[in-house]
C-alpha cells in the first residue's frame, strides 16, 4: 500500500480533489445560470404581467376619469340651470299672482255681464210688453178717430209713426195737419215732428209719459191745430 506521503500519491489525490471541486463548481454554476435564466424568464413575466395590469388599468382608470367628469359637467349644467330657475321662480310667481288676480277680475266683470244681460232683458221684456200696451192703446185710438175724424196713421222708416189729420179746416178739409212720432229704447213716446208746429207740444208730449192716455193726447193735438 502506497504511503499518502508519498509525493504521487499526493499529486493524484489533489488532482482527484480538483477535478471533483471542479465538476461540482461547474455543476453549481451550471444550476445558478439556468436558475437566473429562469428568474429572469419568471421576472419578465411578471413584469410583463404587471405591465398589462397597469395599462389595463390606466385605461379603466382614464375612461372612469373622463366619466366623471362628464358627470361633473353635467351637474354642473344642471346647477346652473337650478340657480336660472331659482332666480326666476319670484317673478314666476308674481306673474301667476297676477294672473290669477286677472282671472278674477274676469270673473267678476263676466259675472256683472250675466247679470246686466239678465237684467236688460227683463227690461226689454218689460218694455216690450209697454210697447204692445202702448201699440194697442194706439190701434185704438187709430180706430176712434178714423172713423170719426178722418185721422190717418203711416208707418214709416226708422220705426215711427206718422199722424194726419183732416176735416180740421172748415174752409179746406183736405188741408192735412201731421206729427210724427216714435217709442224710445225706454219705451217713452217721443214727439219728433209737427207740421204746422205746436208751441204746448212738449207740454202735451210730457202729460202723454205721466198719464199714458193716448186717445186724451191725439184730442189735444187736434185742438191745438184747429185752434
Amino acid at each position: 500500500m502506497a504511503c499518502i506521503k508519498d509525493q504521487d500519491v499526493q499529486q493524484q489525490f489533489s488532482n482527484k480533489l480538483e477535478e471533483v471541486r471542479s465538476k461540482l463548481l461547474n455543476q453549481a454554476i451550471g444550476e445558478m445560470i439556468e436558475m437566473e435564466e429562469e428568474l429572469c424568464q419568471t421576472h419578465k413575466q411578471f413584469f410583463k404581467s404587471v405591465k398589462d395590469t397597469c395599462l389595463k388599468k390606466f385605461k379603466e382608470d382614464e375612461t372612469m376619469f373622463e366619466t366623471i367628469q362628464i358627470y361633473r359637467n353635467e351637474l354642473e349644467h344642471i346647477s346652473t340651470l337650478t340657480k336660472e330657475k331659482r332666480d326666476i321662480i319670484p317673478e314666476t310667481l308674481s306673474e301667476m299672482e297676477e294672473k290669477e288676480t286677472q282671472k278674477e277680475n274676469m270673473i267678476r266683470n263676466i259675472n256683472r255681464l250675466k247679470e246686466g244681460l239678465v237684467k236688460k232683458k227683463e227690461l226689454i221684456i218689460s218694455q216690450n210688453k209697454a210697447n204692445k200696451a202702448r201699440l194697442k192703446n194706439l190701434n185704438k185710438a187709430k180706430l176712434v178717430f178714423q172713423e170719426s175724424l178722418g185721422l190717418e196713421i203711416r208707418k214709416i222708416h226708422g220705426e215711427k209713426l206718422q199722424f194726419i189729420f183732416r176735416n180740421i179746416n172748415h174752409k179746406d178739409p183736405e188741408i192735412v195737419y201731421t206729427f210724427i212720432l216714435r217709442i224710445s229704447e225706454e219705451g217713452s213716446y217721443e214727439v219728433v215732428s209737427c207740421d204746422p208746429p205746436i208751441e204746448s207740444m212738449p207740454h202735451l208730449e210730457r202729460k202723454l209719459q205721466e198719464t199714458n192716455n193716448f186717445s186724451a193726447f191725439l184730442a189735444n193735438v187736434r185742438k191745438e191745430f184747429a185752434s
